[in-house]
């Protein structure tokens, strides 16, 4: 079988940017998370352009194994990169979306694809998460954002580690603009507004050690107007 043509289960997405010093553990670990549960399943590794070894070392760590994709592209930001995986993702009958800082661990999404046949939407949200006065602005601000548009619902609205049925959401993913800046506060307001049974667990947050913070703090401010004015803009030109 041509391998453009696989069906797979499973499909990740996972958006890398300098994460030289970390990107062999991440996708050591969820390889061993989902070998573990018996997915036919693919890693989509979409690097966004960086800058340091982090393309070369899955090539030279990881080319031989064909559960991981390596995808280099020209940098265009965290948003506009997992909503370009989302709508590669049609061959697959679900997608899950994580980051690879290593900031949420592998082992926690066990409990979102055991509790998947009931849901179409199954996210993990981020506990003990002490973050920074700005972070926390940021996420309030994005939650805020969601519920006057869209309604009551999905608490951490942003969050980067999501289980989504593709059959359900694939028709938002092409509606969202490729440029959006957070696709994925609009795909928590879609939940939201179509009354979609979601599941939801907290799962341990730490910061980051290795990488690069795609946000500098004085961007805090202009990236929360910024993904405001967008989800306003898509509400009111999309019905749905």
């Amino acid at each position: 079988m041509n391998a453009e043509s696989v069906k797979y289960d499973l499909i990740i997405v996972m958006p890398v940017y300098n994460e030289e010093g970390s990107i062999i553990t991440v996708i050591n670990n969820w390889l061993n998370v989902l070998n573990y549960l018996s997915i036919n399943y693919q890693i989509r590794v979409y690097n966004d352009g960086s800058k340091d070894k982090t393309s070369l070392i899955v090539k030279e760590n990881f080319g031989h194994i064909s559960q991981v994709k390596l995808i280099d592209k020209s940098n265009s930001g965290h948003g506009p990169t997992i909503l370009l995986g989302y709508k590669q993702a049609v061959d697959s009958d679900w997608i899950l979306q994580i980051d690879s800082d290593d900031e949420m661990q592998a082992e926690p999404f066990k409990q979102l694809w055991m509790n998947r046949d009931n849901y179409d939407f199954l996210i993990a949200y981020r506990g003990n998460r002490n973050s920074t006065f700005l972070r926390s602005c940021l996420s309030f601000f994005s939650r805020m954002t969601v519920m006057i548009l869209f309604g009551n619902g999905v608490y951490d609205v942003n969050s980067p580690y999501r289980l989504m049925r593709t059959s359900v959401f694939n028709n938002i993913f092409h509606k969202i603009p490729d440029s959006t800046f957070a696709p994925n506060v609009i795909v928590s307001g879609y939940v939201n507004k179509r009354h979609i049974k979601y599941f939801s667990v907290e799962i341990p947050f730490k910061f980051r050690t290795t990488g690069t913070v795609s946000i500098k703090s004085w961007k805090f401010i202009k990236v929360s107007l910024k993904s405001f004015g967008q989800t306003c803009l898509f509400m009111f030109k999309n019905k749905i």
